[in-house]
């Protein structure tokens, strides 16, 4: 079984399920989860969790994104994308929008705003997908969530679509961003395209397609493209248990400071682990440099706590 996460380029067409059941298939493997959902009709990165590295799913989902996006100004959809049912059209500049005031109304969006979800997305309500519902023609309201835009780069803007680079924070729908910006100017607007260019770590220029997957798999070579789940956190520091708190580690319980010695990037260990604040993460092993899982800095107890364990299969 492989452990650790790959970088897939979902292509449009396919759904995040689809391409875990096509892995599947390729790697002969069902331990595989994806790290959050793309539209069929969006493309880009991925990163999909292999074996035990499906523990990192939640984790790699809070993550940031980025976006390469194109918002058709003067129509407003049901689906708040190209592919949905037409409900407005105008042209922007009956409404007065010409490129200035576009480009002035799409930057004030960059900060925090509270964001309502859209109809069709497999958000959840009394049990039932909205999708679900919207595509029996119901229609429920749905709480504001408070989403952040990091920044957004206009690449080109010649009306009625605008090109544009969005960062921004976990559970933000790009189709309501665009949405939200037609209805602020009047005119309407929806998402005509949509790419996902960077998750955390992962970026479009390394992502492979199912193909190229099957592919290096076919040539023994996919291991070559698989991120460990140690490498994974390299931005944490290190700490190994003492050899009396092995037993600690091994069951996944917690362990006060001093059964943890600090590691250095060349691997030597010695020395207590550095001050931390409440709060911090550490990269802890056990007494044999076997890696155990990521340990959270707890003040009020003067205490490591498991955050996240790597143990079993």
């Amino acid at each position: 079984m492989i452990d650790g996460v790959l970088n897939v380029y979902k292509e449009k067409g396919y759904t995040s399920h689809d391409v875990v059941a096509k892995l599947r298939g390729i790697l002969r493997q069902k331990k595989i989860g994806h790290t959050g959902t793309l539209d069929p009709e969006a493309q880009g990165v991925l990163p999909v969790c292999l074996g035990k590295a499906t523990r990192l799913c939640d984790m790699l989902t809070d993550k940031r994104k980025t976006y390469m996006a194109v918002l058709l100004l003067g129509r407003e959809t049901d689906t708040q994308d190209v592919w949905g049912r037409i409900l407005k059209e105008k042209r922007p500049e009956e409404c007065g929008v010409d490129e200035v005031r576009a480009a002035e109304t799409i930057m004030g969006f960059v900060g925090a705003y509270a964001q309502i979800p859209p109809m069709y997305s497999a958000l959840k309500v009394n049990g039932k997908k909205l999708y679900e519902l919207a595509r029996a023609g119901r229609e429920v309201v749905r709480e504001p969530r408070q989403v952040t835009i990091y920044d957004i780069e206009i690449e080109s803007l010649e009306l009625p679509r605008v090109v544009m680079k969005v960062c921004c924070s976990k559970g933000t729908y790009i189709r309501t961003l665009c949405h939200d910006i037609g209805a602020k100017l009047g005119c309407g607007g929806c998402m005509e395209a949509l790419t996902r260019t960077r998750v955390e770590r992962f970026c479009l220029e390394e992502s492979l397609t199912l193909a190229q997957i099957e592919a290096l798999k076919n040539q023994g070579k996919l291991e070559e493209h698989i991120v460990s789940i140690e490498d994974m956190f390299a931005c944490y520091p290190a700490g190994a248990a003492v050899p009396e708190a092995d037993g600690l580690v091994h069951n996944g319980n917690p362990l006060k400071a001093e059964y943890v010695t600090f590691v250095s990037e060349e691997g030597n260990r010695g020395g207590k682990v550095p001050e931390c604040k409440d709060g911090a993460c550490l990269r802890i092993y056990d007494s044999r440099g076997k890696f155990m899982g990521i340990y959270q800095w707890e003040q009020a107890k003067m205490r490591f706590k498991p955050q996240k364990m790597f143990l079993g299969g």
